[in-house]
Protein backbone atom coordinates (compact mmCIF):
# COMPACT_ATOMS: atom_id res chain seq x y z
CA UNK A 1 0.00 0.00 0.00
CA UNK A 2 1.73 3.53 -1.18
CA UNK A 3 -0.42 5.48 1.26
CA UNK A 4 -2.42 4.99 4.46
CA UNK A 5 -4.20 8.46 4.04
CA UNK A 6 -4.24 11.34 1.52
CA UNK A 7 -2.06 14.60 1.96
CA UNK A 8 -5.37 16.60 3.27
CA UNK A 9 -6.72 14.46 5.58
CA UNK A 10 -4.16 14.03 8.86
CA UNK A 11 -5.27 16.73 11.55
CA UNK A 12 -5.02 16.95 15.29
CA UNK A 13 -6.67 13.42 15.83
CA UNK A 14 -4.21 11.40 14.51
CA UNK A 15 -1.03 12.95 16.69
CA UNK A 16 1.36 9.79 17.76
CA UNK A 17 -0.04 8.02 14.76
CA UNK A 18 2.27 5.87 12.36
CA UNK A 19 1.39 7.03 8.34
CA UNK A 20 2.59 6.05 4.93
CA UNK A 21 1.80 8.94 2.52
CA UNK A 22 2.65 9.59 -0.91
CA UNK A 23 2.81 12.26 -3.29
CA UNK A 24 4.65 15.49 -5.31
CA UNK A 25 7.34 17.38 -3.65
CA UNK A 26 5.67 21.08 -3.59
CA UNK A 27 8.35 22.50 -2.09
CA UNK A 28 11.39 22.28 0.43
CA UNK A 29 13.41 24.36 3.29
CA UNK A 30 16.90 23.34 3.77
CA UNK A 31 18.16 24.71 6.91
CA UNK A 32 20.63 22.50 7.98
CA UNK A 33 19.98 20.82 10.68
CA UNK A 34 16.09 20.87 9.67
CA UNK A 35 14.40 20.44 6.36
CA UNK A 36 11.06 20.73 5.69
CA UNK A 37 9.03 19.20 2.45
CA UNK A 38 5.44 20.15 1.66
CA UNK A 39 3.86 17.02 0.19
CA UNK A 40 1.01 17.39 -2.13
CA UNK A 41 -1.21 15.33 -3.38
CA UNK A 42 -5.31 15.97 -5.23
CA UNK A 43 -6.46 16.21 -1.87
CA UNK A 44 -4.48 18.35 0.19
CA UNK A 45 -0.83 19.39 1.37
CA UNK A 46 0.62 17.95 4.49
CA UNK A 47 4.61 19.42 6.03
CA UNK A 48 7.11 16.52 6.28
CA UNK A 49 10.14 17.31 8.85
CA UNK A 50 13.64 15.81 8.97
CA UNK A 51 15.28 16.36 11.64
CA UNK A 52 19.19 15.90 12.05
CA UNK A 53 18.70 15.09 15.65
CA UNK A 54 15.77 12.84 15.09
CA UNK A 55 15.84 11.50 12.03
CA UNK A 56 18.20 8.28 9.86
CA UNK A 57 21.21 10.25 9.10
CA UNK A 58 20.66 8.56 5.50
CA UNK A 59 16.93 9.87 5.64
CA UNK A 60 18.19 12.83 6.39
CA UNK A 61 20.52 13.23 3.75
CA UNK A 62 18.40 11.80 1.61
CA UNK A 63 15.65 14.34 1.87
CA UNK A 64 18.40 17.05 0.55
CA UNK A 65 17.95 16.11 -2.47
CA UNK A 66 14.52 16.45 -3.15
CA UNK A 67 13.56 18.12 -6.48
CA UNK A 68 10.23 19.97 -7.06
CA UNK A 69 7.45 17.62 -8.38
CA UNK A 70 9.75 14.76 -7.27
CA UNK A 71 7.18 11.73 -6.35
CA UNK A 72 7.92 10.35 -2.93
CA UNK A 73 6.51 7.98 -0.54
CA UNK A 74 7.23 8.39 2.81
CA UNK A 75 6.66 6.53 6.41
CA UNK A 76 6.56 8.64 9.85
CA UNK A 77 4.77 9.97 12.61
CA UNK A 78 1.87 12.58 13.11
CA UNK A 79 3.26 15.02 15.43
CA UNK A 80 1.92 18.72 16.42
CA UNK A 81 3.61 21.18 14.36
CA UNK A 82 5.19 24.25 16.21
CA UNK A 83 4.23 27.00 14.06
CA UNK A 84 0.73 26.01 12.77
CA UNK A 85 -0.80 27.27 9.21
CA UNK A 86 -4.80 28.07 9.61
CA UNK A 87 -5.00 28.18 5.91
CA UNK A 88 -5.09 24.46 5.53
CA UNK A 89 -6.35 20.96 6.37
CA UNK A 90 -3.54 19.91 7.92
CA UNK A 91 -1.94 23.19 9.67
CA UNK A 92 -1.72 21.78 12.85
CA UNK A 93 0.14 18.84 12.43
CA UNK A 94 3.51 17.51 11.16
CA UNK A 95 5.15 14.11 9.53
CA UNK A 96 8.26 13.26 11.52
CA UNK A 97 10.07 10.86 8.43
CA UNK A 98 11.61 7.77 9.68
CA UNK A 99 11.48 6.15 6.26
CA UNK A 100 11.61 8.03 2.87
CA UNK A 101 11.45 5.97 -1.22
CA UNK A 102 11.93 8.21 -3.91
CA UNK A 103 9.46 6.67 -6.43
CA UNK A 104 10.39 8.98 -9.27
CA UNK A 105 12.63 11.57 -9.71
CA UNK A 106 11.13 14.77 -11.74
CA UNK A 107 12.39 17.12 -14.68
CA UNK A 108 12.19 21.28 -12.71
CA UNK A 109 9.07 22.14 -14.28
CA UNK A 110 8.74 24.92 -16.91
CA UNK A 111 6.48 26.55 -14.58
CA UNK A 112 5.83 26.77 -11.06
CA UNK A 113 2.64 24.40 -9.83
CA UNK A 114 1.05 26.92 -7.61
CA UNK A 115 -1.81 28.83 -7.83
CA UNK A 116 -0.32 32.20 -8.88
CA UNK A 117 1.97 30.56 -11.62
CA UNK A 118 4.55 32.20 -13.63
CA UNK A 119 3.30 30.14 -16.93
CA UNK A 120 2.04 31.44 -19.52
CA UNK A 121 -0.91 29.98 -21.23
CA UNK A 122 0.82 28.51 -24.31
CA UNK A 123 3.61 26.72 -22.04
CA UNK A 124 0.72 25.64 -20.03
CA UNK A 125 -1.51 24.34 -23.04
CA UNK A 126 1.69 22.56 -23.74
CA UNK A 127 2.29 21.18 -20.41
CA UNK A 128 -1.28 20.42 -19.84
CA UNK A 129 -0.80 17.12 -17.29
CA UNK A 130 1.83 19.90 -14.98
CA UNK A 131 -1.22 22.49 -14.96
CA UNK A 132 -3.88 20.26 -13.85
CA UNK A 133 -1.85 20.11 -10.87
CA UNK A 134 -2.40 23.39 -10.11
CA UNK A 135 -5.14 23.65 -7.27
CA UNK A 136 -7.64 26.51 -9.97
CA UNK A 137 -7.64 24.07 -12.66
CA UNK A 138 -7.72 20.47 -10.53
CA UNK A 139 -10.52 21.93 -8.46
CA UNK A 140 -12.46 22.92 -12.28
CA UNK A 141 -12.44 19.54 -13.26
CA UNK A 142 -13.70 18.29 -9.66
CA UNK A 143 -16.39 21.32 -9.63
CA UNK A 144 -17.41 19.75 -13.61
CA UNK A 145 -17.47 16.23 -12.00
CA UNK A 146 -20.02 17.41 -9.06
CA UNK A 147 -22.18 19.26 -11.53
CA UNK A 148 -22.35 15.92 -14.04
CA UNK A 149 -23.06 14.10 -11.00
CA UNK A 150 -26.25 16.21 -10.00
CA UNK A 151 -27.11 16.35 -13.60
CA UNK A 152 -27.12 12.66 -13.94
CA UNK A 153 -28.96 12.39 -10.21
CA UNK A 154 -31.18 14.63 -11.39
CA UNK A 155 -32.40 13.09 -14.29
CA UNK A 156 -32.27 9.50 -13.72
CA UNK A 157 -34.36 10.37 -10.07
CA UNK A 158 -37.13 11.58 -13.08
CA UNK A 159 -36.85 8.46 -15.01
CA UNK A 160 -34.58 9.36 -17.37
CA UNK A 161 -32.62 6.91 -19.32
CA UNK A 162 -28.95 7.55 -20.19
CA UNK A 163 -28.22 6.06 -24.04
CA UNK A 164 -25.13 6.13 -25.53
CA UNK A 165 -25.46 6.94 -29.56
CA UNK A 166 -22.62 6.27 -32.40
CA UNK A 167 -19.63 8.42 -32.94
CA UNK A 168 -19.45 7.34 -36.44
CA UNK A 169 -22.27 8.52 -38.84
CA UNK A 170 -23.85 9.82 -41.63
CA UNK A 171 -22.58 13.71 -42.63
CA UNK A 172 -25.21 16.02 -43.36
CA UNK A 173 -25.74 19.24 -45.01
CA UNK A 174 -27.26 21.46 -42.56
CA UNK A 175 -25.73 23.25 -39.64
CA UNK A 176 -21.86 23.65 -39.53
CA UNK A 177 -19.32 21.92 -41.29
CA UNK A 178 -18.70 18.63 -40.30
CA UNK A 179 -15.43 16.47 -39.04
CA UNK A 180 -15.21 13.77 -41.48
CA UNK A 181 -13.52 10.35 -41.27
CA UNK A 182 -12.42 7.68 -43.88
CA UNK A 183 -13.33 4.53 -44.09
CA UNK A 184 -11.11 1.80 -44.90
CA UNK A 185 -13.26 -0.76 -45.67
CA UNK A 186 -15.62 1.19 -48.21
CA UNK A 187 -13.55 3.15 -50.44
CA UNK A 188 -14.27 6.76 -50.88
CA UNK A 189 -16.71 6.85 -48.47
CA UNK A 190 -16.97 8.71 -45.07
CA UNK A 191 -18.39 8.88 -41.56
CA UNK A 192 -18.88 11.79 -39.93
CA UNK A 193 -18.36 12.79 -36.39
CA UNK A 194 -21.62 13.91 -34.86
CA UNK A 195 -22.41 17.26 -34.11
CA UNK A 196 -25.10 16.74 -31.72
CA UNK A 197 -27.34 13.05 -31.73
CA UNK A 198 -30.08 14.64 -32.79
CA UNK A 199 -31.24 12.23 -35.20
CA UNK A 200 -30.65 9.14 -32.95
CA UNK A 201 -32.47 10.60 -29.82
CA UNK A 202 -35.73 11.58 -32.14
CA UNK A 203 -35.20 7.65 -33.41
CA UNK A 204 -35.02 6.75 -29.81
CA UNK A 205 -38.41 7.99 -29.40
CA UNK A 206 -39.85 6.65 -32.01
CA UNK A 207 -38.19 3.19 -30.04
CA UNK A 208 -40.36 3.76 -26.78
CA UNK A 209 -37.49 5.19 -24.72
CA UNK A 210 -40.02 7.95 -23.78
CA UNK A 211 -36.93 9.97 -21.78
CA UNK A 212 -33.24 9.84 -22.92
CA UNK A 213 -30.44 12.48 -21.79
CA UNK A 214 -26.77 11.26 -22.43
CA UNK A 215 -23.73 13.54 -21.52
CA UNK A 216 -22.17 13.57 -24.98
CA UNK A 217 -19.29 14.88 -26.87
CA UNK A 218 -20.00 17.06 -30.02
CA UNK A 219 -17.61 17.77 -33.14
CA UNK A 220 -18.25 21.23 -35.26
CA UNK A 221 -15.27 22.34 -37.54
CA UNK A 222 -16.00 25.41 -37.49
CA UNK A 223 -13.58 28.42 -37.44
CA UNK A 224 -13.20 29.44 -33.90
CA UNK A 225 -13.92 32.33 -32.25
CA UNK A 226 -13.21 33.30 -28.79
CA UNK A 227 -13.71 30.61 -26.24
CA UNK A 228 -15.13 28.03 -28.63
CA UNK A 229 -13.45 24.82 -28.70
CA UNK A 230 -14.24 21.70 -32.44
CA UNK A 231 -15.54 19.85 -29.62
CA UNK A 232 -17.51 20.39 -26.99
CA UNK A 233 -20.08 18.41 -24.21
CA UNK A 234 -23.61 18.45 -24.52
CA UNK A 235 -26.48 17.35 -21.75
CA UNK A 236 -28.45 16.07 -24.66
CA UNK A 237 -32.25 14.73 -23.54
CA UNK A 238 -35.52 13.78 -25.43
CA UNK A 239 -39.00 13.13 -23.79
CA UNK A 240 -41.74 11.61 -25.74
CA UNK A 241 -45.40 12.76 -25.59
CA UNK A 242 -44.97 16.65 -24.38
CA UNK A 243 -45.54 19.38 -25.13
CA UNK A 244 -43.40 22.89 -24.63
CA UNK A 245 -44.34 23.69 -21.17
CA UNK A 246 -43.53 20.50 -20.07
CA UNK A 247 -40.13 20.77 -21.57
CA UNK A 248 -39.50 23.43 -19.96
CA UNK A 249 -40.59 22.86 -16.71
CA UNK A 250 -38.27 20.04 -16.27
CA UNK A 251 -35.20 21.69 -17.26
CA UNK A 252 -35.62 24.63 -15.45
CA UNK A 253 -36.35 22.34 -12.38
CA UNK A 254 -32.98 20.88 -13.75
CA UNK A 255 -31.22 24.24 -13.63
CA UNK A 256 -32.89 25.57 -10.01
CA UNK A 257 -31.45 21.94 -8.83
CA UNK A 258 -28.06 22.74 -9.68
CA UNK A 259 -28.39 26.27 -8.48
CA UNK A 260 -29.47 24.79 -5.33
CA UNK A 261 -27.19 22.16 -4.93
CA UNK A 262 -23.71 23.71 -6.54
CA UNK A 263 -24.30 27.51 -5.43
CA UNK A 264 -26.61 27.10 -2.67
CA UNK A 265 -28.75 30.05 -4.33
CA UNK A 266 -32.79 29.71 -4.69
CA UNK A 267 -33.94 31.33 -7.78
CA UNK A 268 -37.48 32.23 -8.80
CA UNK A 269 -39.86 31.08 -11.71
CA UNK A 270 -37.79 31.80 -14.98
CA UNK A 271 -39.14 34.95 -16.90
CA UNK A 272 -39.94 34.43 -20.19
CA UNK A 273 -39.62 36.48 -23.37
CA UNK A 274 -39.87 36.15 -27.01
CA UNK A 275 -37.14 35.94 -29.69
CA UNK A 276 -38.47 39.40 -30.77
CA UNK A 277 -38.63 41.16 -27.80
CA UNK A 278 -34.93 40.31 -26.87
CA UNK A 279 -33.81 41.42 -29.90
CA UNK A 280 -35.42 44.66 -29.62
CA UNK A 281 -34.90 45.60 -25.98
CA UNK A 282 -31.31 43.77 -25.75
CA UNK A 283 -30.03 43.46 -29.85
CA UNK A 284 -29.81 40.28 -28.67
CA UNK A 285 -31.67 36.79 -28.46
CA UNK A 286 -29.01 36.01 -25.09
CA UNK A 287 -29.89 38.87 -22.68
CA UNK A 288 -27.73 39.59 -19.58
CA UNK A 289 -30.85 40.68 -17.20
CA UNK A 290 -28.38 41.36 -14.30
CA UNK A 291 -28.46 44.70 -14.93
CA UNK A 292 -30.40 47.45 -17.26
CA UNK A 293 -29.81 49.18 -19.85
CA UNK A 294 -32.71 48.30 -22.05
CA UNK A 295 -33.16 50.10 -25.68
CA UNK A 296 -35.51 53.07 -26.43
CA UNK A 297 -36.28 53.21 -29.67
CA UNK A 298 -35.87 56.94 -30.69
CA UNK A 299 -37.14 57.11 -34.15
CA UNK A 300 -40.19 59.07 -33.02
CA UNK A 301 -38.28 61.43 -31.65
CA UNK A 302 -35.32 61.68 -33.18
CA UNK A 303 -36.39 61.90 -36.84
CA UNK A 304 -37.19 64.96 -38.95
CA UNK A 305 -35.01 67.29 -36.62
CA UNK A 306 -33.13 68.54 -40.11
CA UNK A 307 -30.42 65.95 -38.50
CA UNK A 308 -29.92 64.07 -41.75
CA UNK A 309 -27.91 60.73 -39.84
CA UNK A 310 -30.42 60.14 -37.89
CA UNK A 311 -33.44 61.28 -40.78
CA UNK A 312 -31.87 58.60 -42.88
CA UNK A 313 -31.49 55.83 -40.38
CA UNK A 314 -33.93 53.12 -40.13
CA UNK A 315 -33.43 52.86 -36.54
CA UNK A 316 -32.60 55.38 -33.65
CA UNK A 317 -31.94 53.37 -30.53
CA UNK A 318 -30.04 54.42 -27.19
CA UNK A 319 -29.55 53.26 -24.25
CA UNK A 320 -29.22 54.78 -20.05
CA UNK A 321 -25.84 54.54 -18.86
CA UNK A 322 -26.87 54.34 -15.07
CA UNK A 323 -24.11 57.22 -13.31
CA UNK A 324 -21.91 57.97 -16.26
CA UNK A 325 -23.00 61.52 -16.69
CA UNK A 326 -19.96 62.59 -15.21
CA UNK A 327 -18.01 60.88 -17.55
CA UNK A 328 -15.28 63.47 -19.47
CA UNK A 329 -14.94 64.06 -22.80
CA UNK A 330 -11.93 62.17 -22.98
CA UNK A 331 -13.62 59.12 -21.92
CA UNK A 332 -17.16 59.77 -24.11
CA UNK A 333 -14.28 59.90 -27.34
CA UNK A 334 -12.57 56.55 -26.38
CA UNK A 335 -15.90 55.20 -26.24
CA UNK A 336 -17.16 56.28 -29.18
CA UNK A 337 -13.83 55.03 -31.01
CA UNK A 338 -14.63 51.44 -29.30
CA UNK A 339 -17.84 51.64 -31.34
CA UNK A 340 -16.19 52.48 -34.54
CA UNK A 341 -13.86 49.39 -34.22
CA UNK A 342 -13.99 47.10 -37.09
CA UNK A 343 -15.44 44.26 -34.30
CA UNK A 344 -18.44 46.32 -33.55
CA UNK A 345 -18.78 48.55 -37.15
CA UNK A 346 -20.81 52.03 -36.06
CA UNK A 347 -19.70 54.81 -37.76
CA UNK A 348 -20.37 57.01 -34.75
CA UNK A 349 -22.20 57.77 -31.74
CA UNK A 350 -24.84 60.26 -29.95
CA UNK A 351 -24.52 61.19 -26.45
CA UNK A 352 -27.11 63.51 -24.59
CA UNK A 353 -25.98 63.67 -20.59
CA UNK A 354 -28.55 63.82 -17.82
CA UNK A 355 -27.62 67.07 -15.44
CA UNK A 356 -28.38 66.87 -11.75
CA UNK A 357 -31.09 69.53 -12.44
CA UNK A 358 -33.15 68.07 -15.09
CA UNK A 359 -31.53 69.99 -17.74
CA UNK A 360 -29.94 67.94 -21.15
CA UNK A 361 -26.51 68.36 -22.63
CA UNK A 362 -26.03 66.65 -25.90
CA UNK A 363 -23.60 66.78 -28.55
CA UNK A 364 -26.36 67.28 -30.91
CA UNK A 365 -28.09 70.34 -28.95
CA UNK A 366 -27.95 72.47 -32.67
CA UNK A 367 -30.85 69.86 -33.80
CA UNK A 368 -32.57 69.18 -30.74
CA UNK A 369 -34.22 71.01 -27.85
CA UNK A 370 -34.66 70.02 -24.03
CA UNK A 371 -38.04 68.78 -24.82
CA UNK A 372 -36.26 66.35 -27.19
CA UNK A 373 -33.73 64.95 -25.16
CA UNK A 374 -36.85 64.89 -22.45
CA UNK A 375 -38.54 62.01 -24.59
CA UNK A 376 -34.78 60.53 -25.27
CA UNK A 377 -34.37 60.09 -21.53
CA UNK A 378 -38.33 58.95 -21.04
CA UNK A 379 -38.25 56.32 -23.57
CA UNK A 380 -34.16 55.12 -22.31
CA UNK A 381 -35.47 55.40 -18.62
CA UNK A 382 -32.73 57.83 -17.82
CA UNK A 383 -32.57 59.68 -14.59
CA UNK A 384 -30.71 62.78 -13.91
CA UNK A 385 -26.43 62.01 -12.98
CA UNK A 386 -27.29 59.42 -16.24
CA UNK A 387 -25.76 59.34 -19.85
CA UNK A 388 -27.52 58.04 -22.83
CA UNK A 389 -25.40 57.14 -26.08
CA UNK A 390 -27.40 56.70 -28.68
CA UNK A 391 -26.35 54.59 -32.44
CA UNK A 392 -28.15 54.60 -35.47
CA UNK A 393 -28.67 53.16 -38.78
CA UNK A 394 -30.03 49.63 -40.51
CA UNK A 395 -31.92 48.08 -37.77
CA UNK A 396 -30.33 44.58 -37.25
CA UNK A 397 -26.85 45.73 -37.38
CA UNK A 398 -27.48 49.12 -35.28
CA UNK A 399 -29.13 46.76 -32.31
CA UNK A 400 -25.90 44.38 -32.57
CA UNK A 401 -23.51 47.71 -32.28
CA UNK A 402 -25.74 48.87 -29.03
CA UNK A 403 -25.75 45.19 -27.63
CA UNK A 404 -21.82 45.29 -27.88
CA UNK A 405 -21.87 48.61 -26.15
CA UNK A 406 -24.33 47.72 -23.62
CA UNK A 407 -22.26 44.64 -22.78
CA UNK A 408 -18.80 46.51 -22.57
CA UNK A 409 -20.46 49.36 -20.64
CA UNK A 410 -22.04 46.74 -17.95
CA UNK A 411 -18.54 44.92 -17.51
CA UNK A 412 -16.64 48.51 -17.20
CA UNK A 413 -19.56 49.42 -14.33
CA UNK A 414 -19.06 46.06 -12.25
CA UNK A 415 -22.58 44.94 -13.23
CA UNK A 416 -21.53 41.62 -14.36
CA UNK A 417 -21.28 40.29 -10.93
CA UNK A 418 -20.71 36.38 -11.51
CA UNK A 419 -21.79 35.39 -8.43
CA UNK A 420 -25.10 36.59 -9.03
CA UNK A 421 -27.15 34.33 -11.44
CA UNK A 422 -30.12 35.73 -13.67
CA UNK A 423 -31.67 32.81 -16.05
CA UNK A 424 -34.68 33.15 -18.17
CA UNK A 425 -36.19 31.57 -21.21
CA UNK A 426 -36.17 33.14 -25.07
CA UNK A 427 -39.28 31.55 -26.63
CA UNK A 428 -40.79 31.50 -30.20
CA UNK A 429 -37.47 31.78 -32.49
CA UNK A 430 -37.87 31.86 -36.05
CA UNK A 431 -38.67 28.76 -37.69
CA UNK A 432 -36.19 30.16 -40.76
CA UNK A 433 -33.49 32.41 -41.78
CA UNK A 434 -33.16 33.82 -45.27
CA UNK A 435 -29.44 33.16 -46.00
CA UNK A 436 -28.69 35.97 -48.53
CA UNK A 437 -25.40 33.86 -49.94
CA UNK A 438 -27.27 31.19 -50.74
CA UNK A 439 -30.50 32.78 -51.42
CA UNK A 440 -32.64 31.01 -49.69
CA UNK A 441 -34.11 29.72 -46.14
CA UNK A 442 -32.12 27.52 -43.77
CA UNK A 443 -33.65 26.48 -40.83
CA UNK A 444 -32.51 28.61 -37.66
CA UNK A 445 -32.08 25.73 -35.43
CA UNK A 446 -32.24 22.80 -37.67
CA UNK A 447 -34.38 20.64 -39.83
CA UNK A 448 -36.43 18.57 -37.63
CA UNK A 449 -37.96 21.46 -35.57
CA UNK A 450 -41.99 22.00 -35.40
CA UNK A 451 -43.85 25.37 -36.81
CA UNK A 452 -46.06 26.59 -34.24
CA UNK A 453 -49.05 25.19 -35.58
CA UNK A 454 -51.31 28.93 -36.14
CA UNK A 455 -48.77 29.80 -38.37
CA UNK A 456 -48.38 26.60 -40.70
CA UNK A 457 -50.64 28.78 -43.11
CA UNK A 458 -47.59 31.08 -43.56
CA UNK A 459 -45.05 28.81 -44.48
CA UNK A 460 -46.00 29.12 -48.45
CA UNK A 461 -46.64 32.46 -48.21
CA UNK A 462 -44.27 34.28 -45.62
CA UNK A 463 -42.10 31.44 -44.51
CA UNK A 464 -40.00 34.55 -42.49
CA UNK A 465 -42.44 34.86 -40.55
CA UNK A 466 -43.21 31.63 -39.29
CA UNK A 467 -42.08 31.16 -35.58
CA UNK A 468 -40.70 27.83 -34.36
CA UNK A 469 -41.94 25.35 -31.37
CA UNK A 470 -38.57 26.20 -30.16
CA UNK A 471 -36.50 27.93 -27.05
CA UNK A 472 -33.32 28.55 -25.09
CA UNK A 473 -32.33 28.81 -22.06
CA UNK A 474 -29.85 32.05 -21.20
CA UNK A 475 -28.13 32.58 -18.48
CA UNK A 476 -25.86 35.36 -17.52
CA UNK A 477 -25.89 36.29 -21.31
CA UNK A 478 -25.35 33.14 -22.17
CA UNK A 479 -27.14 30.59 -24.41
CA UNK A 480 -26.66 27.52 -22.01
CA UNK A 481 -29.50 25.29 -23.59
CA UNK A 482 -31.49 25.40 -26.61
CA UNK A 483 -34.51 22.98 -27.91
CA UNK A 484 -37.55 22.53 -29.48
CA UNK A 485 -40.44 20.34 -30.50
CA UNK A 486 -40.13 18.17 -33.44
CA UNK A 487 -41.52 17.58 -36.27
CA UNK A 488 -43.01 14.05 -35.87
CA UNK A 489 -44.90 13.11 -39.20
CA UNK A 490 -43.38 12.46 -42.25
CA UNK A 491 -45.13 15.16 -44.50
CA UNK A 492 -44.77 18.03 -42.14
CA UNK A 493 -40.87 16.81 -42.25
CA UNK A 494 -41.42 16.55 -46.22
CA UNK A 495 -42.45 20.36 -46.11
CA UNK A 496 -40.03 21.41 -44.19
CA UNK A 497 -37.27 19.80 -46.59
CA UNK A 498 -39.10 21.65 -49.72
CA UNK A 499 -39.14 24.65 -47.86
CA UNK A 500 -35.35 24.20 -47.33
CA UNK A 501 -34.04 23.57 -50.52
CA UNK A 502 -33.96 20.07 -50.62
CA UNK A 503 -35.44 18.62 -53.73
CA UNK A 504 -37.35 15.08 -52.52
CA UNK A 505 -34.16 13.07 -53.64
CA UNK A 506 -31.58 14.85 -51.73
CA UNK A 507 -33.96 14.66 -48.29
CA UNK A 508 -34.67 11.06 -49.32
CA UNK A 509 -30.58 10.58 -48.96
CA UNK A 510 -29.52 12.49 -46.32
CA UNK A 511 -32.79 11.65 -43.93
CA UNK A 512 -34.08 8.81 -45.60
CA UNK A 513 -34.00 6.71 -42.52
CA UNK A 514 -35.85 9.25 -39.87
CA UNK A 515 -38.28 9.85 -42.67
CA UNK A 516 -39.04 6.06 -43.08
CA UNK A 517 -39.04 5.62 -39.06
CA UNK A 518 -41.72 8.35 -38.88
CA UNK A 519 -43.94 5.75 -40.81
CA UNK A 520 -43.69 3.08 -37.91
CA UNK A 521 -45.86 5.61 -35.09
CA UNK A 522 -43.63 7.92 -34.05
CA UNK A 523 -44.89 9.63 -30.83
CA UNK A 524 -44.92 13.64 -30.26
CA UNK A 525 -41.60 14.27 -29.15
CA UNK A 526 -39.26 17.02 -28.23
CA UNK A 527 -36.23 18.03 -26.33
CA UNK A 528 -33.45 20.18 -25.39
CA UNK A 529 -29.36 20.27 -25.08
CA UNK A 530 -27.17 22.17 -22.91
CA UNK A 531 -23.52 23.03 -23.49
CA UNK A 532 -21.68 21.57 -20.24
CA UNK A 533 -18.76 23.33 -20.67
CA UNK A 534 -20.21 26.90 -20.62
CA UNK A 535 -22.68 25.89 -18.08
CA UNK A 536 -20.13 24.61 -15.32
CA UNK A 537 -17.99 27.91 -16.74
CA UNK A 538 -20.70 29.97 -15.52
CA UNK A 539 -21.59 28.17 -12.30
CA UNK A 540 -18.12 27.80 -11.76
CA UNK A 541 -18.28 32.17 -11.90
CA UNK A 542 -15.45 32.01 -14.76
CA UNK A 543 -15.18 33.62 -18.17
CA UNK A 544 -13.51 30.92 -20.00
CA UNK A 545 -14.44 26.97 -20.72
CA UNK A 546 -11.05 25.83 -21.53
CA UNK A 547 -10.22 25.38 -17.33
CA UNK A 548 -13.17 23.18 -16.72
CA UNK A 549 -12.20 21.18 -19.69
CA UNK A 550 -9.23 18.78 -18.98
CA UNK A 551 -7.38 18.72 -22.45
CA UNK A 552 -8.48 21.97 -24.42
CA UNK A 553 -7.73 22.91 -27.87
CA UNK A 554 -6.27 26.18 -28.46
CA UNK A 555 -7.42 29.04 -30.39
CA UNK A 556 -5.76 27.46 -33.58
CA UNK A 557 -8.15 24.25 -32.60
CA UNK A 558 -4.69 22.77 -31.90
CA UNK A 559 -3.70 20.15 -29.26
CA UNK A 560 -0.18 21.67 -28.63
CA UNK A 561 0.37 19.17 -25.82
CA UNK A 562 0.51 16.27 -28.17
CA UNK A 563 0.44 18.04 -31.25
CA UNK A 564 -2.67 17.31 -33.13
CA UNK A 565 -3.98 17.44 -35.65
CA UNK A 566 -0.80 16.13 -37.55
CA UNK A 567 0.14 14.42 -40.72
CA UNK A 568 -0.36 10.70 -41.04
CA UNK A 569 1.95 8.30 -42.59
CA UNK A 570 1.41 7.71 -46.48
CA UNK A 571 0.83 3.49 -45.82
CA UNK A 572 -2.23 5.22 -44.06
CA UNK A 573 -3.23 6.91 -46.99
CA UNK A 574 -2.85 4.71 -49.29
CA UNK A 575 -4.67 2.34 -47.22
CA UNK A 576 -7.59 5.09 -46.78
CA UNK A 577 -7.61 5.34 -50.38
CA UNK A 578 -6.87 8.76 -49.72
CA UNK A 579 -3.95 11.04 -52.27
CA UNK A 580 -3.27 14.26 -51.04
CA UNK A 581 -3.45 17.26 -53.23
CA UNK A 582 -2.27 20.17 -51.07
CA UNK A 583 -2.08 22.78 -53.79
CA UNK A 584 -4.63 25.99 -53.23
Amino acid sequence: MYRSHNCGELNASHINTEVTLAGWVQKSRDKGFMNWVDLRDRYGITQLIFDEGRTDKNVFEQAKTLGREFVIQVKGTVIEREAKNKNIATGEIEILVTELTILNAALTPPFTIEDETDGGEDIRMKYRYLDIRRNPVKNSLLFRHKVAMEVRKYLSDLDFCEVETPYLIKSTPEGARDFVVPSRMNAGQFYALPQSPQTFKQLLMVGGMDKYFQIVKCFRDEDLRADRQPEFTQIDCEMAFVEQEDILNIFEGLTRHLLKEIKGIDVAKFPRITYDYAMKTYGNDKPDIRFGMEFGELNEFAQHKEFPVFNAAELVVGIAVPGAGNYTRKEIDALIEWVKRPQVGASGMVYAKCNEDGSFKSSVDKFYDQEDLANWAKTTGAKPGDMIFVLSGPADKTRAQLSALRMELATRLGLRNPAEFAPLWVVDFPLLEFDEESGRYHAMHHPFTSPKPEDMHLLDTDPGKVRANAYDMVLNGNEIGGGSIRIHDKETQKMMFKHLGFTDEEAKAQFGFLMDAFQFGAPPHGGLAFGLDRLVAILGGQETIRDFIAFPKNNSGRDVMIDAPSSIDPVQLKELHIDLNLKS
